[in-house]
């Protein structure tokens, strides 16, 4: 490899690893769980809360994901405020988005409050689009 190779190389950055990385059966082979994490990330970054132009994955609202067995998902999440004018209706929204990911049998969204939300949780790409910096 020449040194002008060499150096293109090394300032090419390293792909972001996935801030959601969910637990999963050793059932389901790994490559699998690779693919539906690629999937479920790019089907929640759809999700946005219509009150903030950024989605709810770069948000940092899915705190935990599960899956198990028979390739169900159960997604803990929560919301920037408790009293936020969409809660009933942004569970529904990400279980829609969820169920699209080929593979996915069935999904349960769970929304906690327990560790309440604070914007330490937003990606770099979110704290850029909201001038958080």
């Amino acid at each position: 490899m020449s040194a002008e190779a060499e150096t293109a190389v090394a300032e090419t950055p390293a792909a972001e690893a996935p801030r959601l990385t969910p637990s999963a059966s050793e059932a389901i082979p790994a490559d699998d769980v690779e693919r539906i994490t690629a999937d479920l990330i790019s089907a929640l970054k759809t999700v946005y809360d219509p009150e903030i132009p950024v989605d709810i994955y770069e948000l940092g609202l899915i705190y935990k994901v599960d899956l198990d067995d028979n390739r169900n998902l159960t997604i803990d999440m929560t919301l920037t405020a408790p009293g936020c004018p969409v809660a009933g209706e942004m569970p529904g929204w990400v279980e829609n988005a969820a169920m699209s990911v080929e593979g996915v049998q069935d999904v349960t969204v769970n929304m906690v409050y327990d560790p309440p939300w604070d914007a330490s949780r937003m990606s770099e790409e979110a704290q850029v689009a909201l001038n958080w910096w």
